[in-house]
């Protein structure tokens, strides 16, 4: 049976951690993130786990000592926000293209400056053509049930590339829900045992790893890379169907809230989407076709999947927690933008930029995009309308 619990999402991917027990953990503490080591690390010191947890002097170190971990053939994983995961930076792309299938619990918080600590898409959404797989969660639930996935759809022979499970920091982190735990043993039977192909520590097999890339042969290793992500959309769709199975908790590529029919879309990622699905129900009540797509995985990107569900929209709000300064919108207003243009779509669109640094936002402000998007079906969109911030002082 399903085990009823109230957790942080800190302490629900902490719990899955338990769970799993990896081989090797380095990390060094970053806030909203710092509670993962310290959960793992007091599971190792209660013999709870036997992961081997490395306390390392930064996060660039933490990275280096996962992916020499991941290279000897252990199951790995760390956790980092901000900052640090810019600190990791150079890292993360060798881990990519060194097609290691490290988990990285990556609670969001925005990249300094200013010096915040709330919660921010741009950290990752910075990372987004490292190479690694990106998932977010919207509430604690699944931000649990995504890394009890993560190794599965990391280590499939298809994929083999690293992983990142994204939850919003402090919104997501901190606060306390009521979710579903499923039992150890399931968990241990789901994720199984690790059994690397290639790896440094097998005798058989002597190899280098991270070999200096000469022009003949770099290209068709970034190419193989390049098919991994492609090959890894369908790997997370089977995981997931899975994992139904066990948990009867459906995901895929995004989630479609009340978008069958609807004329007025909004699409966003993370924990807003919660708050913009009860905006959909009350102007649903109203008669309005209002609809949400929630993007639960933006590496590899599902761009003709997501242009397929928006196809009948008049008009269609993209919201971004990150600033890309481009003077047109964030990272999902310009991939997706691009997605609607190449497969067709007739849609008005706005971009808009929401909750940096940690900013609010509410159910009415949802309503008056949900009103926007009604007259710009109608009237179409002006320059001033398009790219602009919800609930700022102007």
């Amino acid at each position: 049976m399903a085990i009823k619990e109230r957790m942080s999402g800190n302490e629900a991917v902490a719990y899955a951690i338990k769970q799993i027990n990896p081989d090797v953990m380095p990390a060094f503490p970053i806030t909203p993130s710092t509670e993962l080591p310290q959960f793992v690390s007091n599971y190792v010191a209660n013999g709870q786990i036997d992961t081997e947890f490395i306390p390392v002097e930064s996060e660039h170190s933490s990275m280096s000592a996962a992916i020499g971990a991941s290279s000897a053939g252990a199951r790995t994983l760390t956790a980092t926000s901000s900052c640090g995961l810019a600190y990791m930076w150079e890292m993360l792309y060798v881990a990519a293209s060194d097609r290691l299938p490290i988990a990285l619990a990556c609670v969001n918080r925005g990249l300094t400056g200013p010096l915040n600590i709330n919660c921010e898409h741009s950290d990752s959404m910075g990372a987004r053509d490292s190479g690694w797989i990106q998932i977010y969660a919207e509430n604690n639930q699944e931000a649990y049930d995504n890394f009890v996935m993560a190794y599965r759809i990391a280590e499939h022979k298809d994929v083999m590339l690293p992983i990142m499970a994204c939850m919003d920091g402090f919104i997501t982190s901190h606060a306390v829900m009521n979710i579903s735990l499923l039992e150890d043993e399931k968990v241990k039977n789901f994720v199984g045992e690790y059994k690397p192909e290639h790896y440094l520590l097998n005798q058989n097999e002597p190899m280098a790893i991270g070999p200096y890339g000469v022009s003949n042969y770099c290209m068709e290793a970034k190419r193989a890379q390049a098919q991994a992500m492609i090959n890894s959309k369908q790997v997370i769709l089977d995981v997931a169907k899975e994992f139904e199975q066990i948990s009867g908790r459906k995901y895929g590529l995004f989630e479609e809230y009340k978008l069958d029919d609807a004329d007025y879309a909004v699409v966003a990622i993370g924990s807003a989407c919660g708050t913009a699905k009860d905006a959909v129900d009350k102007l649903r009540e109203q008669g309005v076709k209002a609809g949400l797509l929630k993007i639960r995985v933006f590496r590899p990107f599902p761009a003709k999947e997501m242009a397929e569900a928006l196809k009948n929209c008049k008009a269609i709000a993209i919201m971004d927690r990150a600033e890309s300064y481009s003077s047109n919108g964030g990272p999902i207003a310009a991939e997706l933008g691009a997605a609607l243009f190449k497969y067709k779509s007739k849609a008005e669109v706005l971009n808009l930029m929401y909750g940096l640094s940690g900013r609010d936002i509410t159910v009415e402000d949802f309503e008056d995009i949900y009103k926007d998007l009604a007259d710009v079906a109608v009237n179409g969109v002006d320059d001033e309308m398009n790219y602009r911030y919800i609930g700022i002082r102007e």
